[in-house]
């Protein structure tokens, strides 16, 4: 088992299984990378102009990890952000003591692109990039293992048995605890296992259980080492609400439906691909202090109140855009924010959402099914709003 009071000399080697490739590892990986069909299929696809074997020559010169994310992704994420986006933007830097290695606790939105524009916009501000957990379930092929682990991405092995789940925990929370206490760089993770399908984000708290475990400390003082800073991802326009919408048609027909590895590589083809409208994303501040103050001791009392005060600082930081407003009063049949949008504004929203319900791929829809399609999407913009308001009616949120 790990030894979770992790000592100075704790190898980097135990966590070998699940760590980011090395410097050392880079030029032999990445060398293997562009040689597989699938990577040369997925470049070309994403970006249909490029000259591949000129795109490999450059590739094959890179000699880190971090130039790999700063000269490489960094120049393709930029290219994502001016094709899909009305621009990306952040806020909430005075709260970040640099120098300090961080947890960035996320709402999860996009399966690819939460942690990547996070990492791009503090690559535009020049400030030290975060490795990224990501599970394991996403890793349909060996060579996406490579690509995820060359872009300084550590793996959650989910679907395990319930004593190898418990183990896995522990050596995840281990290795999460030595990055930041040892290594001294920042980790992102999302705020639960999968996206929140319809925006209602909540964290799931054997997530902050997890990061409890490691750090030879009772749970406070091991949460309080791992610095944890929340972040607020608003999204102004979802590329995947409509295959959300579906996968709860699905499962309103069928509770066991589960989504295929196909279901999975759709999601992130259509999150990286299609428009997003502006994306943006606010720091919280460190929860140490909130935490610290809290009377909580007992595990379960500690994971619980860091949940609550993480939730309230995404709530708060959120950026309400003009559908959030226009879903949250069609949801509750008034004008409650009317003032926040215009007609022009609820004509467009209202077009938008007839064209993605009309993508949802599923035979025989009754009429009853296509109300309860267009109630579930608009939840999913009506949501951040409704949250937002719940967590500003707190007395304690700042």
């Amino acid at each position: 088992m790990t030894d979770l009071t992790l000592h100075k000399d704790t190898p980097i080697e135990q966590f070998d299984d699940i760590r980011p490739y090395d410097d050392h590892q880079f030029r032999e990986k990445i060398s293997a990378l562009v040689k597989e069909p699938g990577f040369e299929h997925a470049v070309r696809y994403v970006m249909p102009d490029v000259d591949y074997n000129d795109f490999v020559a450059k590739l094959i010169t890179v000699e880190t990890q971090m130039d790999f994310q700063i000269k490489v992704m960094g120049p393709f994420l930029e290219l994502l952000v001016a094709k899909t986006t009305s621009g990306l933007s952040m806020d909430g830097f005075e709260t970040y003591a640099v120098g300090t290695p961080h947890v960035f606790i996320t709402n999860h939105r996009d399966i690819v692109l939460d942690a990547s524009f996070l990492n791009l916009c503090f690559i535009r501000h020049k400030l030290p990039l975060t490795q990224v957990a990501i599970g394991n379930n996403l890793l349909i092929f060996e060579w996406i293992t490579d690509l995820v682990k060359l872009n300084r991405s550590f793996i959650v092995k989910r679907d395990t048995g319930i004593k190898e789940a418990l183990a896995a925990a522990r050596h995840l929370s281990a290795y999460i605890h030595h990055t930041i206490t040892q290594s001294k760089e920042s980790v992102w993770i999302a705020q639960r296992q999968g996206r929140a399908k319809d925006s209602n984000d909540m964290t799931q708290e054997s997530v902050v259980k997890m990061l409890s475990l490691a750090g030879g400390k009772d749970a406070k003082g091991n949460l309080k080492q791992l610095n944890i800073m929340p972040v607020s991802i608003s999204y102004e326009y979802d590329p995947n609400d409509y295959l959300k919408v579906r996968e709860f048609l699905m499962r309103r027909r069928d509770p066991d439906f589960k989504k295929s590895q196909h279901d999975d590589l759709l999601s992130m083809e259509t999150g990286l691909l299609t428009y997003k409208g502006h994306v943006h994303f606010h720091m919280g501040e460190c929860i140490n202090d909130v935490l610290a103050a809290d009377a909580a001791t007992d595990r379960n009392e500690v994971v619980h109140k860091a949940c609550e005060i993480l939730d309230r600082s995404i709530h708060c930081g959120y950026k309400i855009y003009p559908c959030n407003y226009i879903a949250y009063d069609e949801v509750n049949g008034d004008k409650a924010y009317a003032s926040h949008y215009s007609i022009d504004d609820v004509a467009a929203f209202d077009a938008y959402i007839d064209r993605q319900l009309a993508k949802v791929n599923v035979p025989d829809i009754t009429d009853d099914e296509r109300v309860f399609m267009r109630e579930t999407m608009l939840m999913m913009y009506a949501n951040p709003l409704k949250n937002q308001l719940a967590a500003k009616d707190c007395l304690t949120c700042k």
